[in-house]
């Protein structure tokens, strides 16, 4: 064969291999952006083979959970879950709901969560209502940007109330604050920005005299910590921080840390094999301006169960203590519905 020919064949075939392995690179960094704000989407296929196509779907919907500690949480045998499903939302046609965070006023009980529009693909932040925390009545979308929110990380603090959703196309963290709880809510200010990063799923905690935030990035599997000494900053990354690096297992947070007999708890998602597998909680052990440590709890707080509307996922939790030895929780789930 003539030298020319050889090489050109030779060329052809570099040049193919170059193409795939552009073609894979992108495919994988459109899943792990998919996977961000809620992770793949189920096939039918996956379904029992005793279950029918047509009388289904998968999607992520929430459930409460309770328990005598935060560590022994289950489904209350008086609450049929999941309490809330994206059919349950009046004023777009919603495709899921998730991310659940609860709030307790005047013996009213309030839930702000994650609202995906099935037209559109857009998220909001809805409102349901509920007078025991066990049966809940949607009320309506409160926070509506044009772009995606999900998270909405709602917390009390000198008698207003705040909340930072996590601003999907937004490269900061937006604080806002409810002028009308819970209905109106106003943009108040960005506490952090600047450098070009995602803030995924912000937890802010007060812990200490201070006020402490973990961030997720990209990828879901660096965990960056801030602090401030005022809630409105300025807020400062953590000389140690990312706090947690390269670890798919529990880097993004899964709810609200919560403070039980003095000791502090983060939340994080365990993201493998599937995104949102489950929630572990991790013993804040020691934390400063200048130090961190933590310890996982052997046991998850919650994870998937392989049947029904959480078979798939668990990946979000927000702890009440309601009762000397009862505890609460709002929970998402991904697995299988029947269609109404």
């Amino acid at each position: 064969m003539p030298v020319g020919k050889y090489n050109m064949k030779h060329l052809f075939v570099i040049l193919l291999g170059f193409i795939l392995l552009i073609g894979i690179c992108i495919s994988r960094f459109l899943l792990n952006d998919n996977q961000v704000l809620y992770g793949n989407s189920l096939r039918h296929t996956d379904l029992p083979q005793s279950v029918s196509k047509a009388d289904t779907d998968t999607t992520w919907s929430i459930g409460i959970y309770r328990g005598p500690s935060p560590f022994q949480l289950s489904s209350p045998a008086n609450v049929s879950n999941p309490v809330l499903t994206a059919g349950d939302v009046t004023d777009v046609d919603a495709a899921l709901i998730a991310h659940p965070f609860m709030t307790v006023t005047d013996s009213v009980y309030y839930m702000f969560f994650t609202v995906k529009d099935k037209i559109n693909k857009h998220y909001s932040i809805g409102l349901a209502e509920s007078q025991n925390g066990l049966d809940w009545e949607y009320r309506q979308i409160v926070i509506d940007e044009p772009y995606d929110l999900s998270y909405p990380f709602i917390f009390q603090w000198q008698y207003e109330y705040y909340m930072i959703p996590y601003s999907h196309a937004e490269t900061s963290v937006r604080l806002y604050r409810s002028i009308d709880f819970p209905t109106r809510w106003t943009y108040e200010k960005d506490l952090i920005s600047g450098d070009g990063e995602r803030f995924i799923s912000p937890s802010i905690v007060r812990y200490k005299e201070m006020w402490w935030m973990f961030i997720a990035r990209s990828g879901n599997e660096t965990l960056r910590l801030f602090y401030a000494s005022d809630l409105m900053g300025p807020w400062t990354e953590h000389s140690l921080s990312p706090v947690v690096e390269k670890n798919i297992n529990t880097a993004r947070p899964g709810g609200k840390p919560v403070v039980i007999d003095g000791i502090l708890y983060r939340m994080g998602q365990d993201c493998y094999p599937t995104y949102g597998n489950q929630v572990r909680a991790f013993q804040i052990t020691a934390i400063s301006t200048k130090t961190y440590e933590e310890e996982m709890i052997d046991a998850p707080i919650i994870k998937a169960t392989s049947t029904g509307w959480n078979a798939y996922a668990m990946h979000h939790v927000d702890l009440h203590q309601i009762d000397k030895n009862l505890w609460i929780t709002p929970v998402d789930g991904q697995g299988i519905l029947s269609i109404k």
